[in-house]
């Protein structure tokens, strides 16, 4: 039983064919102008009729950034792309013959690492995406949590550091500007600033004219004190926000997708420690687990394709 996933993102859009094992079939790929909505819309309606062609299919899932209505409809905003109040699902249904929904592109991701990928073993799992900012899911008792207004699980809003440093939602102090690559790129340009451990930094940043998230990561791998320093500081505040979430969410398991999960462990082990250190009612709460996403790329269209089909088919 196939169906479609397309992932749309601030510069690419990925399409796939899955089937019900989260198997991709086939693939497609194309870069995003996210300042032509039009351009978009037509892009996903190639992308499906393409992806469609000689096969049964019975839904076709569509994720992005941004907030989804509960009836996976509307697109009420995207910070990448000029949609506001946007009946997405309706206008791409009036051009295709499958059924449509629409979802945030996290949810989709972490949907599919809980039925496919480091969370399948669970029934209550917490993914966050740490990538440029940080995107959350939320699964309770095998069902993916989207809020009252579908617009639930942004937990990289959640607030850590009260009067904090300013973020695009609006507010001050959310974990994004604390636990995102964006904010690890920061922290390495000021260890890069103090000297010290961060010479290394300082030196690539002087003859390259500025660090880049690919440098940092480099650096990590290479064991560069620096910017082990600096992931250590990103993962401290990742998990500060994992006992709060564990508080009120009770998870199993939290699993840590995006580019800066590729340092794996040396990601983790920050992160597990905060965690414990912060963890209300420690040695008697008990502790959740702490995985890397296995999906990687892939986690945005399988997670879309697997929600649509079993929004057709009623599971």
């Amino acid at each position: 039983m196939h169906a479609i996933g397309i992932d749309i993102g601030g510069t690419k859009i990925a399409g796939a064919l899955v089937d019900e094992f989260g198997t991709i079939i086939k693939s497609d790929r194309r870069p995003t102008e996210a300042a032509d909505p039009r351009e978009i819309e037509d892009a996903v309606v190639e992308m499906i009729e393409g992806l469609s062609a000689g096969q049964e299919v019975v839904a076709a899932g569509v994720a992005a950034a941004g907030f989804i209505d509960a009836a996976q409809s509307t697109v009420y905003y995207a910070p990448n792309i000029n949609w506001r109040n946007e009946p997405l699902r309706e206008k791409l249904e009036s051009r295709l013959s499958v059924p449509i929904i629409i979802e945030n592109d996290a949810n989709a991701a972490g949907w599919a690492e809980f039925c496919f990928g480091a969370g399948r073993l669970y029934s209550d799992m917490v993914t966050l995406t740490i990538g440029t900012g940080v995107g959350g899911a939320i699964v309770s008792r095998d069902k993916l949590f989207r809020g009252g207004f579908g617009v639930g699980a942004e937990l990289g809003h959640l607030r850590v550091v009260p009067d904090g440093l300013p973020c695009g939602c609006g507010a001050h102090g959310c974990i994004e500007q604390y636990g995102s690559g964006r904010a690890l790129l920061r922290i390495a340009n000021e260890f890069a600033d103090a000297g010290g451990i961060g010479l290394g930094l300082a030196a690539s940043r002087a003859k390259r004219g500025k660090l880049t998230g690919k440098d940092v990561g480099r650096f990590i791998q290479d064991g560069d004190p620096g910017a082990l320093a600096a992931l250590r500081q990103l993962g401290a505040s990742l998990g500060q926000a994992c006992a709060s979430l564990a508080a009120v969410l009770d998870p199993q398991v939290f699993v840590f997708g995006g580019g800066v999960a590729a340092a794996g462990e040396l990601l983790l082990e920050p992160i597990r420690s905060a965690y414990l250190d912060n963890l209300p009612a420690r040695g008697y709460h008990p502790e959740a687990e702490f995985a890397i996403a296995e999906l990687v790329n892939d986690a945005g269209v399988v997670g879309a394709a697997d929600l649509a089909r079993r929004h057709v088919t009623g599971e």
